[in-house]
């Protein structure tokens, strides 16, 4: 059980590749605290893991609001004291040309996808203890990208800039920080992609992976069986770079 007694926070813990995390965590032994912004997801998320025997709670925030953040930890960290395990997964979207797009959805975007991850890290270190690690889930969309998502990749280019850098300032054997970047993954975030929807991106199925196949590489990348990896991404797509 490679996270007992390991407390494990998890951004976008109520669906798709977070709540794949979230159930990976903690049936590994993970006190898994699921935080997200629909409540009756949260709830799922939690349900889903008792059932099976795991342990878990939900966290309601916004990750568009940055004194909800700092809130949610400390009152996170009133109960449970530390944090072993800092996945950063939850993420937006938007689908229009930069021309078209208002300021006000590249600072929303550039908020939960960048800003919170660094929140959250600053929150979070203090209180991280020796053999701790943070994994941020970019995506191949940093590396090569299609139309009408340049927020979206932009931010996740500055993800990855950002573990890259930290990594320079942290001791690998206090605590690591990784990223991992999936390709197509069957979540609501690929179907309900307008690009995808009309066809301008092609999605070969075949190379469509599942949340549970993003969170084992999560996992690995979280665990102790990772220890000497620091400050690079983890390209998990199933060959879709190959196709971008």
């Amino acid at each position: 059980m490679r996270f007992s007694d390991k407390v494990c926070l998890v951004t976008g813990g109520t669906s798709g590749i977070g709540r794949a995390t979230c159930l990976r965590l903690a049936a590994e032994g993970g006190t898994v605290i699921a935080l997200g912004r629909d409540r009756a997801d949260g709830v799922e998320t939690v349900r889903l893991i008792t059932k099976a025997g795991g342990k878990a709670f939900f966290a309601a925030c916004d990750l568009a609001k940055p004194r909800a953040i700092t809130a949610t930890v400390k009152k996170l960290l009133a109960k449970h004291q530390h944090f072993d395990i800092l996945v950063c997964d939850a993420a937006v979207m938007t689908f229009d040309r930069l021309i078209d797009l208002p300021l006000s959805q590249w600072d929303m975007l550039m908020t939960v996808n960048l800003r919170s991850l660094v929140q959250l890290t600053q929150l979070c270190l203090p209180h991280m203890p020796a053999g701790s690690a943070i994994v941020a889930i970019s995506s191949v969309h940093a590396h090569q990208t299609t139309t009408n998502v340049v927020p979206y990749a932009t931010s996740k280019g500055g993800l990855e800039a950002f573990v890259r850098g930290l990594s320079l300032e942290l001791d690998r054997r206090q605590t690591r920080i990784n990223a991992v970047a999936p390709g197509a993954v069957d979540t609501p975030m690929l179907w309900d992609n307008p690009n995808v929807k009309s066809g301008a991106e092609k999605i070969d199925k075949s190379t469509v992976g599942t949340p549970e196949e993003l969170a084992a590489a999560i996992a690995f990348m979280a665990s102790a069986d990772a220890s000497f990896v620091h400050g690079t991404t983890l390209v998990v797509d199933g060959g879709r770079l190959a196709q971008l």
